[in-house]
């Protein structure tokens, strides 16, 4: 399982993902249903998550399939930011154009 900060056109989603690769084009599909064509993506830890969301990381990730599944585990931009620094996350990619 990983954890990503995705930075969106209105603003940033924490996301959970059973994706072995943040990068597969599959996520880029999906996300691109829900209109985000283009974003930045930064990984960070899953422990993180599960400190901070406690049970609430446990009921989203619960509902998770067991590979290739997404879910937002928080689309608060505020508090994401409130929760996690720069220092917390990975290398930032750019997807989209």
């Amino acid at each position: 399982m990983k954890a990503a900060i995705i930075f969106t056109g209105t603003g940033p989603i924490l996301i959970v993902t059973t994706y072995e690769n943040l990068l597969d084009e599959e996520i880029s599909i999906k996300l691109k249903a829900k209109g985000i064509k283009k974003y930045i993506l930064s990984e960070i830890s899953i422990d993180q998550c599960k400190t901070l969301y406690g049970n609430h990381f446990n009921l989203v990730t619960d509902d998770l399939g067991p590979s290739n599944d997404i879910r937002v585990l928080d689309y608060d931009g505020h508090h994401i930011f409130l929760s996690f620094s720069f220092h917390d996350m990975g290398e930032f990619i750019r997807i989209g154009q």
